[in-house]
């Protein structure tokens, strides 16, 4: 089967949310008890990711795509990353929201670019993400406080690992 650069790029966004799920699963999970506060606006960002998840979803299948092999892995490493900044705290929460997002607003612009022209129905699937994944990114930002560790030591890393499996799920 020979997949369209669309075709691999909607596999890997939808893998990413699969994995946004997860990590919002994990975090809530444990925020019950370090961050009681962020339970319903975890709730509400885990409720549209799997919305995102599904336009993505739908559009593979539309397509008769199979979902990215990375697709179970982004789920474990998702809900993984949420258990353990979850049992962080808020400001962990925090961080690790805008890390994600900024790195994947970052890639969506980038994919917007790259199929303008060439795939609308992707372009249209990802246009509609787009809004709250930018929201997402605020609010968390809107809730960090300044000089905190958790921003300075999760920033770079969960960026890096989000980067890097976006990188892989592109190759694979």
């Amino acid at each position: 089967m020979h997949l369209t650069l669309g075709d691999r790029i909607l596999k890997v966004n939808h893998a990413g949310e699969h994995g946004a799920v997860h990590i919002y699963a994990g975090q809530l999970l444990l925020a019950r008890f370090t961050a009681p506060a962020a339970c319903a606006g975890l709730a509400g960002k885990q409720a549209h990711e799997t919305r995102h998840r599904a336009i993505f979803a739908a559009e593979l299948t539309r397509r008769a795509v199979p979902r990215c092999r990375s697709y179970w892995l982004c789920a474990m490493g998702g809900y993984f990353l949420g258990i353990c900044t979850g049992l962080l705290g808020a400001q962990a929460i925090a961080a690790t929201t805008v890390a994600v997002e900024r790195v994947v607003l970052v890639h969506l612009q980038q994919q917007l670019q790259t199929l303008q022209g060439q795939d609308s129905a992707a372009t249209v699937s990802i246009e509609s993400i787009l809004a709250e994944e930018q929201a997402h990114h605020d609010d968390a930002a809107a809730q960090l406080k300044p000089d905190q560790l958790w921003p300075r030591l999760l920033d770079p890393l969960v960026a890096g690992a989000t980067s890097a499996v976006i990188w892989l799920g592109m190759r694979f």
